[in-house]
């Protein structure tokens, strides 16, 4: 569970920053804009992968301890 999200959050930064740099939103593109369904879903998918690596944060302060 830990590398798919971690999958999704790097596949979010890079659709950020390719819309930060170049005005492209690579999700919206392949899957048929950003009211589609499929975008949609690739959307929140990444949202709660972002939600999910929170606890990254808290895990490591507890190794560190």
């Amino acid at each position: 569970m830990d590398e798919t999200a971690l999958v999704l959050v790097i596949i979010g930064a890079l659709n950020w920053g390719l819309i930060a740099l170049f005005k492209f939103d690579l999700v919206a593109s392949l899957f048929g804009g950003q009211e589609a369904i499929l975008s949609r879903i690739v959307y929140g998918l990444v949202a709660l992968a972002g939600i999910y690596s929170i606890k990254f944060l808290f895990d490591r302060r507890r190794v560190m301890d």
